[in-house]
């Protein structure tokens, strides 16, 4: 037997795994990038749905502050407002809110409001309601989302702000109130909350600033 053939062997063997690994390198920086020009790409598409894109010309997704209130946005960790602004001017903010309080566990949704107060949009991001009962949620199953749009504070009241069943002005669902209830409730919070911090959200930060804790 050669001398030289378990050398051999060894450096082929250890040359393959460097080509290996220095493949497996390369494809995961080509699908990274790939992966994360699709997790801006789906972000955005949610953004839309609830503000529309031309009511601002700044980029949304680099707009962005992270504000920890668990009370207000429905988690101990901080959550993303991303700040809408047309020639410098404050438009709207949407935040990332949840509903911990769902019949099966938190919903997490986009909540858009204007500037002046008003809603320009909710959308729920994901939830586990019981189908059939609690999804009517989605707006691609009902349009029961879509009548935040347009109220405020203001409109209704503050004791209007609870579905029909506790006295308010919201529909709740045959055979579910829990989770339209938790919707409101959290949407009332986001606006609640962008009235008191008004100044706060639409300030303008360096990246190493835009962390904020109430």
């Amino acid at each position: 037997m050669n001398a030289d053939s378990p050398l051999r062997s060894g450096l082929t063997l250890a040359g393959i795994a460097v080509l290996g690994v220095a493949l497996l390198t390369g494809i995961h920086h080509l699908t990274r990038e790939r992966i994360a020009a699709q997790q801006r790409d789906a972000v955005a598409m949610r953004l839309s749905q609830v503000l529309a894109p031309d009511r601002y010309d700044n980029d949304l997704l680099h707009d962005v502050i992270q504000v920890t209130d668990p009370e207000t946005f429905g988690h101990p960790g901080p959550a993303t407002v991303y700040r809408a602004r047309r020639d410098g001017q404050p438009v709207a903010v949407v935040m990332e809110v949840t509903a911990p309080n769902g019949y099966n566990g938190p919903i997490r949704m986009l909540v858009g409001i204007l500037a002046d107060g008003s809603i320009s949009g909710v959308r729920v991001v994901s939830h586990r309601e019981t189908p059939g009962l609690g999804d009517p949620i989605e707006a691609r199953r009902s349009d029961w989302i879509t009548r935040f749009e347009g109220r405020s504070l203001r409109d209704p009241t503050p004791e209007g702000w609870a579905v029909r069943r506790d006295g308010g002005e919201f529909d709740q669902f045959t055979g579910a109130t829990i989770t339209p209830r938790a919707v409101v409730e959290a949407v009332q919070r986001a606006l609640e909350y962008h009235r008191a911090h008004l100044d706060a959200l639409y300030a303008r930060q360096s990246a190493d600033e835009q962390s904020t804790d109430e």
